[in-house]
């Protein structure tokens, strides 16, 4: 029984999957996995003391305490998406070069492919597998637009959601703007994107996959019917004109589409208990929609996008590549120095911030003062759901731990 349904509730989205999930996996088993299972229950008990806290007490006055609940760190949960997002930021912005302008490019499917992803959603091969198809495909279409073989970088980013929370998986990269002639050693700029290039390749490149990973004789029906439909390619979204020179937001705006979950709080309208009204911007028509569903149909939109245990949704690729990135930024700034079109621009590298760093960032206090006399309070006990005490400042006082120290 529902008791009462608030509105403006910031707990609105967990609510909803609270009073319908067990529901939801009995009508649909397939859901009923550690996959779905773990990350829904670790975003319901996000925040709560019952998940596990560390607490804090002032040292001085005794009267001041703070117990901080743990948070879920899951990519489903609202409330860490915004923590989420600050970690991929400092992530991909540590890792951009300078004296390289980079593009956004976004790599789409044809409707008529989303379901084979779908179904394959529970082991995320296929999903691993188009993300460095993306790399493939833009390695080749810069080295055609430019006539010659280049080595670029990609950070590859995989989304399955629309905007109205249907299963549309895309691949949203930042991609650097030209590459690194190896047989020449030196740089090359793409000054201008050549779409129907783009286009063509990014067709050959995803009927490639499919025929690779079925090669039935319905898959290869369907690609010959795709070929016939779409005759000029397939939908490949990229910045216009000449690349910008400066990137400072790109790591920014690549971090909200890995880190955050297939929607935000604001754009629940209404929940009656049975029903969920919810907003969304048409990517057509670039208008606002309204859409009312029933909890049920709401829950399986937004659960279907988790993914799999330990899928990387973000990856690096080419002279992006995590372990041979020191290698290609001392290459770069070597050519950088040749080089009458780059530009200098140090990319703005985003510290990671603590729980304390974040509080006073957001509200302008510190959290860890102690309310009765202003002194910093000191951790004082960590408590896990599984484990117990953890961690106790109570037992190591009593154990005359200080004052074996000071002795």
């Amino acid at each position: 029984m529902i008791k009462k349904i608030v509105k403006d509730c910031k707990n609105i989205f967990n609510q909803i999957i609270k009073n319908h999930w067990n529901d939801f996996k009995t009508k649909h088993p397939k859901y009923d996995t550690p996959q779905y299972n773990v990350p829904i229950e670790k975003t319901l008990k996000c925040g709560m003391e019952e998940g596990g806290y560390t607490e804090y007490r002032c040292g001085e006055c005794g009267k001041g305490s703070k117990k901080i609940p743990f948070s879920c760190k899951s990519y489903f949960c609202l409330s860490c998406s915004k923590v989420n997002v600050d970690d991929v930021v400092t992530q991909v912005s540590k890792s951009l070069h300078i004296g390289v302008r980079y593009r956004h490019v976004v790599l789409t499917l044809p409707e008529q492919l989303r379901i084979y992803f779908y179904q394959n959603r529970q082991e995320g091969k296929l999903l691993s597998k188009l993300m460095q198809t993306g790399h493939k495909c833009l390695k080749d279409a810069v080295s055609v637009m430019l006539r010659q073989t280049v080595k670029i970088g990609c950070i590859v980013v995989v989304q399955t959601h629309g905007r109205n929370g249907s299963y549309n998986p895309h691949l949203h990269i930042i991609m650097s703007s030209g590459g690194i002639n190896e047989a020449k050693n030196e740089w090359k700029d793409l000054s201008r994107v050549t779409y129907h290039i783009l286009h063509k390749k990014w067709q050959y490149y995803l009927l490639k996959l499919m025929r690779t990973w079925d090669d039935s004789k319905a898959m290869n029906n369907l690609i010959d019917e795709l070929y016939k439909k779409y005759p000029k390619g397939f939908v490949a979204n990229a910045g216009k004109g000449e690349a910008p020179k400066k990137a400072k937001g790109l790591a920014r705006y690549l971090a909200k589409y890995v880190a955050s979950p297939p929607i935000s709080v604001r754009r629940i309208i209404k929940y009656d208990g049975e029903t969920v009204k919810y907003k969304y911007k048409d990517h057509k028509t670039g208008k606002e929609q309204i859409e009312t569903v029933t909890a049920e149909v709401f829950v399986g939109r937004m659960v279907q996008h988790i993914m799999p245990k330990g899928f990387q949704r973000i990856r690096y690729y080419g002279i992006q590549a995590t372990k041979t990135n020191s290698k290609w930024r001392e290459k770069i700034e070597k050519l950088n120095k040749k080089r009458k079109n780059g530009t200098d621009d140090a990319y703005e590298i985003v510290k990671e911030m603590n729980y304390r760093q974040r509080y006073k960032a957001g509200c302008g206090k510190d959290p860890l003062k102690c309310p009765c006399c202003g002194s910093e309070m000191i951790l004082w006990e960590i408590w896990h759901p599984e484990y117990g005490v953890i961690y106790s400042e109570e037992k190591r006082i009593r154990m005359g731990v200080y004052a074996q120290l000071s002795g």
